[in-house]
């Protein structure tokens, strides 16, 4: 009698066959994350050319594709108050070749109205690298010289004072909502799309009041435009002379607005980490600092998991500020 064939049977073929895929499977990812980037990232700038956040995080944006061997592409994506990235970024592959800088009207705006997108669900925050303040401009020669001008002229012609901001739902909107309802002034809203052209609108007198992050200061510094007030919790160090809106009577008036670096919610955790290492470098690059210093900004720094961490505190804050102003589930109009 012949003895069994050593032959493995078609069911034993076909288990080696798999467990071999798995055992490769692992190493051919490690490869391609390895080999991340091998092409040119683009970075979604949700602002104008031009404008404070544009020219800083083009700085940054150099120097990190410097440590990543490749070039990260700026691609400016303006409009909405700074929440088009969202959708993009909910629409772009999760492979870490498109990211986005991530204002925090990503976070208000899902709380005002229903939108397509859930900023934490469907974007990935990698890293915060800054943030902004915001302060009241006019034009250098304005009639308004100081916050209380501004506030009398605006009683006296109800409905009359054209103040301008970043866009509907913005930071700098809410923020002058807030002080300008309390004192029942009436105004018309004048949405832009970022900062130099708001800032040109108020130096041209096409508006009379501009309501902006720090991307004002080489306006006030070139004696264009007449700095108010500021929505800091103290003093600017730059701008000691200037009130804040707390020392003016509104206590609950500081209003910031950090920012940082998303991906798409599914890319992988290596992939997130090389952003993460480039990005922080790139914060603390000299040239960089330099950079967010003209518009008196610092480092705001938070990791990966700390910065997952703030937009979830951001989400439950701004839900308790729309309900204060009355605005939580309307759009802002």
């Amino acid at each position: 009698m012949r003895p069994p064939t050593a032959t493995p049977s078609w069911r034993r073929r076909a288990w080696l066959a798999g467990a071999a895929s798995l055992v490769s499977m692992p190493a051919f990812a490690f490869a391609q994350q390895a080999a991340y980037p091998s092409r040119p990232i683009s970075l979604i700038v949700p602002w104008p050319p031009g404008g404070q956040t544009d020219l800083t995080m083009r700085v940054l944006c150099d120097i990190a594709a410097r440590q990543l061997g490749q070039p990260i592409v700026v691609e400016n994506k303006p409009g909405a108050a700074g929440t088009l990235v969202a959708p993009l970024l909910k629409a772009a592959a999760a492979d870490g070749y498109t990211i986005g800088q991530l204002p925090l009207t990503i976070y208000r705006a899902a709380l005002l109205r229903k939108v397509p997108w859930d900023p934490l669900k469907d974007i990935a925050p990698v890293i915060q690298i800054s943030g902004v303040t915001f302060g009241v401009v006019v034009p250098a020669d304005s009639g308004f010289a100081s916050w209380a001008d501004l506030l009398a002229w605006g009683r006296a012609n109800p409905g009359m004072l054209t103040v301008g901001s970043t866009g509907i739902g913005s930071t700098a909107h809410l923020a002058m909502e807030d002080v300008l309802s309390r004192e029942g002034v009436r105004y018309i809203h004048v949405p832009y799309k970022g900062t130099a052209d708001q800032m040109l609108a108020v130096a041209t007198h096409t508006l009379m009041v501009g309501v902006n992050s720090n991307g004002f200061t080489p306006y006030v510094e070139t004696g264009k435009l007449r700095l108010l007030a500021v929505f800091n919790a103290e003093r600017s160090k730059r701008w000691p002379n200037v009130p804040t809106m707390r020392e003016l009577g509104y206590p609950e008036a500081v209003y910031t607005s950090p920012y940082g670096i998303g991906a798409p919610m599914a890319v992988e955790a290596a992939i997130v980490r090389k952003l993460h290492d480039a990005f922080r470098i790139a914060l603390f690059d000299p040239q960089h600092l330099r950079e967010l210093a003209r518009y008196e900004q610092e480092p705001e720094y938070l990791a990966t998991a700390d910065y997952g961490r703030f937009v979830q505190d951001v989400s439950a804050r701004e839900r308790r500020l729309l309900a204060r102003l009355g605005l939580a589930g309307k759009m802002v109009e």
